[in-house]
Formats: C-alpha cells, sequence, structure tokens
C-alpha cells in the first residue's frame, strides 16, 4: 500500500516551457498532404506516455539529451517543425514548412515511478500531468491542431522519466511516429543523424473520386464506456494458437487470437439481440498493397493504413467456437489488397475509414509492433508504452506489448459500460 506521503508526492511540476526549432536551417513552403492525410479525424493529436527506468552514471539527463537529439532530428524531418494550415487561396490543408520547431515541456515529479506503479493500469496520477499541454500567448492566434508535436519530458525522484507524445496524426501514421522517435533515440545515443533517412512522398499514396462518400464525424452518445487493461500470458495465447490449428489445419497469429476473443467477449457482454450486425474494425498497414509503381519511399512517415471492417450477425460471433471467429478476422485481413484497389478507384459503396459511435462497432489498434517498445534514447527500452483513449464513447481495444517483465501482451479495452465490465473480463480470461 502506498504510503500517504507518497500519494501528496505524486504531483507534477512543470519546470519550462519552450518550442525546440531544428538546430540548422531547413526548407520553407508548403508540403501537401495525402487524400488520408487530411481526412477529417486526422486532425486529432495522438497522445501516450512512454515510461523509461533510471540509470546511474548518465552524463547528460534525459531532458538535456531529448531536447538536444529533437532539435538534430527536425533537421531531416522538417516538416514537424512546421504548421498545418490552410492555403490564404483556400484549397486542400498543407503542412507550412515554417520552421517554428515543436513545443517542448520539462516536468518534474516528487514521486519514484514505484510509488506510481511504473503508470500500470488505474493510473495514480493523471495523464494530463504527464502530457504536454503549454500554455500559449494570449496574442497567439493558433489553435493548438495547427501543431504537429508536442513533447514534455518528466523526471521522477527514481532517476527515471516519462516522456509524453501528443503528435498530429494528419502528418504520421503509427509507424511513421515511431520511425521519428526512433531517430531521436538515435541522435540522444551519439548518432549524427536518423539511419533511415525520412521521405515525404505522399504522391504515392491514392486519393479516390472525389464523388466517393466520406462518413461524417463520430457523434457523441450518451454511453459511457469502462477503460480495463489486461495482461494476457502467453500460455494463453499459444491455447487458443493451438486450438485453431487443430480445428482449421493451419497456424495463426496472437492478434487474430486476441482480436476475436476481445470481439466475442464484448458481444456477449452487450447482450446484442440474434440477428443484430456487430462489427470489428482494425487498421491495416497498406504500404505493401499499395499498386507499383505508387510504392512509398524507403524512409516514408505519413499515412498508408486501412480500415479493415469484419461483420457478422451477433450470435455467429457470441455463440461460435473462437476459432470460427478467428477464421472471420483471418479472411477480412486477407481482403486488404483487393478492398484497398477498389477503394482507391472509388468502388466502395461506404467509407471504410469513417470512425463511429455505433455501439455495435469495435475499433481496433494493435501498437505491438510498430516499433514503439524498441525506442532508447539512452537509457535503454521503455519499461512500458501506455496509449491513450480521449473518446470514451468510442468502442477501443489496443493491444500493446506488456510491461518489460512481463512475457505475453497486454490489452487496453474501452469496450462495454460499467454494468458489463465483470462478465467482460471473466469472459475474457477463460480458456474454453
Amino acid at each position: 500500500m502506498r504510503s500517504a506521503g507518497a500519494v501528496a508526492a505524486a504531483t507534477v511540476t512543470r519546470v519550462a516551457q519552450r518550442v525546440v526549432a531544428p538546430s540548422a536551417p531547413t526548407p520553407g513552403g508548403e508540403l501537401p498532404l495525402s487524400w488520408l492525410d487530411r481526412y477529417p479525424t486526422q486532425r486529432a493529436l495522438i497522445e501516450s506516455l512512454h515510461v523509461f527506468k533510471g540509470r546511474a552514471g548518465a552524463t547528460e539527463g534525459p531532458v538535456k539529451a531529448i531536447e538536444r537529439a529533437l532539435a538534430a532530428a527536425l533537421v531531416s524531418y522538417y516538416p514537424l517543425a512546421g504548421r498545418l494550415a490552410v492555403p490564404a487561396d483556400g484549397g486542400e490543408l498543407v503542412v507550412d514548412c515554417t520552421g517554428e520547431g515543436v513545443w517542448f515541456l520539462e516536468a518534474a515529479a516528487g514521486c519514484t515511478l514505484e510509488d506510481v506503479d511504473y503508470l500500470e493500469y488505474p493510473l495514480m496520477m493523471p495523464k494530463d500531468e504527464l502530457l504536454p499541454h503549454p500554455t500559449y500567448p494570449a496574442a497567439d492566434p493558433l489553435p493548438e491542431d495547427s501543431f504537429i508535436l508536442l513533447v514534455q519530458v518528466t523526471q521522477f525522484a527514481c532517476g527515471g522519466f516519462v516522456v509524453g507524445f501528443r503528435f498530429s496524426h494528419a502528418v504520421a501514421d503509427g509507424p511513421g511516429a515511431a520511425q521519428f522517435m526512433t531517430a531521436v533515440g538515435e541522435i540522444a545515443r551519439g548518432r549524427a543523424g536518423p539511419s533511415v533517412k525520412p521521405a515525404w512522398g505522399r504522391e504515392a499514396i491514392p486519393s479516390p473520386p472525389a464523388a466517393a462518400p466520406v462518413g461524417p464525424l463520430p457523434v457523441p452518445t450518451e454511453l459511457r464506456l469502462q477503460y480495463l487493461a489486461m495482461d494476457i500470458s502467453t500460455d494463453y495465447i499459444e491455447h487458443f494458437k493451438a486450438r485453431f490449428l487443430e480445428q482449421a489445419g493451419h497456424r495463426c497469429s496472437a492478434f487474430e487470437v486476441l482480436i476475436a476473443k476481445a470481439w466475442q467477449a464484448r458481444t456477449r457482454a452487450a447482450r446484442f439481440a440474434p440477428g443484430t450486425p456487430v462489427h470489428v474494425c482494425f487498421a491495416m498497414n497498406a504500404r505493401s498493397a499499395l499498386p507499383q509503381p505508387r510504392a512509398v519511399p524507403d524512409g516514408f512517415y505519413g499515412n498508408c493504413y486501412y480500415i479493415m471492417r469484419v461483420s457478422a450477425p451477433a450470435e455467429a460471433v457470441s455463440d461460435a467456437p473462437l476459432h470460427e471467429v478467428v477464421r472471420l478476422i483471418r479472411e477480412g485481413k486477407k481482403r486488404l489488397p483487393s478492398e484497398f484497389a477498389r477503394w482507391s478507384r472509388g468502388e466502395m459503396n461506404g467509407d471504410p475509414y469513417r470512425i463511429t459511435s455505433d455501439c455495435r462497432t469495435l475499433l481496433v489498434s494493435d501498437w505491438s509492433r510498430l516499433g514503439f517498445a524498441e525506442v532508447d534514447y539512452g537509457w535503454g527500452a521503455p519499461v512500458h508504452v501506455v496509449p491513450l483513449t480521449n473518446l470514451d464513447y468510442i468502442a477501443t481495444c489496443i493491444l500493446v506489448r506488456p510491461s518489460a517483465h512481463k512475457p505475453g501482451a497486454r490489452l487496453i479495452t474501452q469496450c462495454v459500460a460499467a454494468d458489463g465490465v465483470d462478465e467482460f473480463h471473466r469472459d475474457m480470461m477463460r480458456l474454453d
């Protein structure tokens, strides 16, 4: 049990804030964004916390190391030092390469990471204390969603630290954001520049015909979904993978097992009536689905993904053996090349990228292979990566790497209401 002193000390003081500009001159002008970059929901700032243990004998603290590396990385990744803007003559959203820089906040916590359980669930300190929320000059007319990147480094009394990111989805998808963070880590550890040279390359991303449907933004609802984090053992995953191999005659992935299990448990806990169509949607990296010669260049860090939608009647998910639900997921994944091609030609009836608050839809993200868990600023890989969700009326499930000392996987879910959480959790843990 934490002491009263530890609880009182679990507060964060923001010591300083500043804008970190590229450490050398960079090109100016406007860069076009792709259709997918400009999709309405991409203006959101994706938030995450990255937890690192301290290391004795470091000659440079994490604040100085990361700030120095940021400035150097922004020379190559100079668009991130600009601002999102709409040209004066109207037209589409662009990146204005102003070279102004990214917001950087320095903060200190009066407790150790152990005092707050390394930010395991439930969080023992408010997430917004660890995320960069600068105070802007009253004369600054720019809205916050014009910024591309904001960073906060919070040092803890134990010598460990947390890096909080708010990254514009309009400029980078998950693999792209991790590519940039990896570059910052490389420079912090002593490289002169990134090992992977960044490339803009937005012309490689297809634009559907102008008449292609674009779904409306999600509409807030009265439903409040509960946050739940679950650590899944390796034995659990291997049990279901072996069962699928026995039933289907071929192998499946941990992702397919866990998402099928979550979709099934969530459908049961929500008690949808028979015949109700239920859906699971998951983002797939579409770089391999681009038709030649439109392949993105090496170092591309923009958006290049497709949201695959798998649908079935509620009873076909809730009552089926799990291997049948896994099969539905696998069949959906196989459709990526053909569906992505049909979407790019404007042949889809609906908008696959639409994010909906319809309670029958579960939105899945896989953070386990993006590269965040390997980022190293000189203190080793993070012990914990915490993706954060802001909309508690959209059913979500995020697969992440577990804490460094735990094998298996971790599911972060916000997909059932309070009265269904216990049933959902029990069902998730069952091995039948």
